[in-house]
């Protein structure tokens, strides 16, 4: 019998090269371990919530009323919910055609992509227009959505970082694009050299390859550095240059943990360097309510925002956004509440204040325990983390450790990572999945955890790591790569 349609070998294959490292091979064995009892500390996936942040109180209390309108019926609603919740629950409602259950625009509501919009102008000093705004279930969605739009097969390629959000790998596979890896320099700091840009094009054109766009995460996901005015306008000129659509992932512009590099957006820097450049680049901004000091992952709230695209194609992704009817409805109203916070004077602001305050604050106290940890430990380098909600630290594996790898059949910080899942665990995510030059290893975690629980885990780490290193190191040493 012939094989059918949903078959394995009968899927498209663009499906099956797909790869998710940060739900991959470690993820389910940790599963797999939690269900036999094993506690397991998921720093695999930066899910705040999961980890014990709490959800900050005002934008609950607004969608909860959203969400049950009839308790703004209540006599009593006023004991239970501050004044401003209640009006800017009304406030929401009366943008909806029929409350949360109903659909919206497939561009998301048009009252909060103006409350966008105004965010963006206040951030960037420079207007932004809710017309070429879309909110999306999560940046993920957006992103996917974009990608799509411009590969129109496999070559046509998409410059990434290495290493990067598997996102981006994963979603050039799924829609039969290639992908072409401009390297990050782990000694500058994970700092990126325009040489290596130019070198990258090269490559892949050499390769028949038509390089069509750049994406940029800033801050780093995996590796946690914050890019500089100086280097964001070095690659605003190299996509001016190359005729590259700029897609700049944004998400966590609020998680910062140094004074020196302050987050700017890709969209300031473009409007501050004027014409021609401002008016002819192709710039495409992605942000959510899944991180910064909100994390709430579980809503899926996100919005892109498109500069100097033109209509026509405008019109192409609102017909391709409109196949899904509507993004979600109570995550459009968080991502409204995150662009649109209490302000000075109003009930809640000064809580609002002290919860996202108090979760920045410890986030910085956290990145400082985790690279300091790492680095106290044998073989493991880590850069500070700048930003963003991990730690990309270098293992250096001794070579006995790596013909171990290779006999079990696994990648060697695969290896690494799955004896330290057995041992303490702790779920990580090998740098493997993310993309790393040859023969360098790291890992992935979040600095997520409780802040009272970081020096246990950190103990924990080292504890093992000076384990595995005197069962496999045999002290020769090894340099910084």
């Amino acid at each position: 019998m012939a094989p059918k349609a949903l078959d394995y070998e009968s899927l498209n294959e663009n499906v099956k090269k797909v790869q998710y490292a940060v739900r991959g091979e470690l993820y389910l064995r940790a599963s797999e371990l939690q269900k036999e009892g094993k506690k397991i500390i998921f720093t695999n996936v930066g899910n705040p919530h999961a980890l014990g942040q709490k959800p900050l109180t005002f934008p609950r209390q607004v969608v909860a009323l959203c969400q049950a309108p009839f308790l703004l019926d209540d006599p009593n609603v006023g004991l239970l919910f501050p004044a401003d919740a209640i009006a800017r629950a009304k406030h929401y409602l009366s943008m909806t055609s029929g409350g949360l259950g109903a659909y919206s625009d497939s561009r998301g509501i048009p009252g909060i992509r103006k409350e966008v919009a105004e965010f963006i102008g206040r951030r960037d000093e420079y207007p932004s227009d809710p017309e070429l705004i879309f909110l999306t279930d999560g940046a993920s969605k957006g992103v996917m959505q974009i990608l799509n739009t411009i590969i129109r097969g496999e070559g046509d390629g998409v410059l990434v970082p290495v290493p990067q959000y598997p996102l981006y790998s994963a979603a050039i596979s799924l829609f039969g694009g290639s992908l072409v890896p401009y390297y990050l320099e782990e000694t500058a700091n994970w700092g990126l050299d325009v040489n290596d840009l130019r070198h990258a094009v090269f490559q892949a054109r050499s390769k028949g390859i038509t390089v069509r766009a750049m994406v940029i995460i800033n801050p780093g996901n995996p590796t946690g550095q914050c890019l500089s005015e100086a280097n964001l306008r070095e690659i605003l000129h190299f996509c001016y240059q190359e005729n590259l659509v700029l897609l700049g992932d944004e998400v966590y512009q609020q998680n910062i943990y140094q004074d020196e590099r302050p987050f700017i957006s890709a969209r300031k820097v473009l409007m501050d360097m004027g014409p021609p450049i401002s008016k002819e680049i192709q710039l495409v901004s992605f942000h959510t309510v899944s991180k910064g000091y909100w994390g709430e992952c579980g809503q899926r709230g996100g919005y892109f925002e498109m500069t100097n695209i033109p209509p026509q194609t405008v019109d192409e992704i609102y017909k391709v956004a409109s196949i899904s009817l509507s993004p979600n409805v109570p995550a459009q109203i968080f991502m409204a509440l995150m662009v649109n916070p209490p302000k000075p004077g109003d009930i809640s602001y000064e809580q609002y204040i002290r919860e996202s305050k108090g979760i920045l604050e410890s986030l910085r106290r956290r990145a400082r325990i985790m690279t300091d940890g790492f680095n106290s430990c044998r073989n493991v380098v880590c850069n500070f983390t700048e930003g963003a909600m991990y730690s990309f630290p270098q293992i250096r594996l001794p070579p006995k450790a790596i013909d171990a790898a290779k006999k079990a059949g696994k990648v060697p910080d695969v290896f690494y990572c799955l004896k330290l899942l057995e041992a303490t665990g702790i779920s990580t995510v090998p740098g493997s999945g993310f993309g790393q030059k040859e023969g360098v290893f790291h890992l992935r975690t979040t600095i997520l955890p409780a802040e009272e629980d970081m020096p246990a885990i950190m103990a924990s780490f080292k504890k093992f790591n000076d384990e595995f290193m005197d069962e496999y190191d045999d002290h020769r040493g090894y340099s910084r790569m």
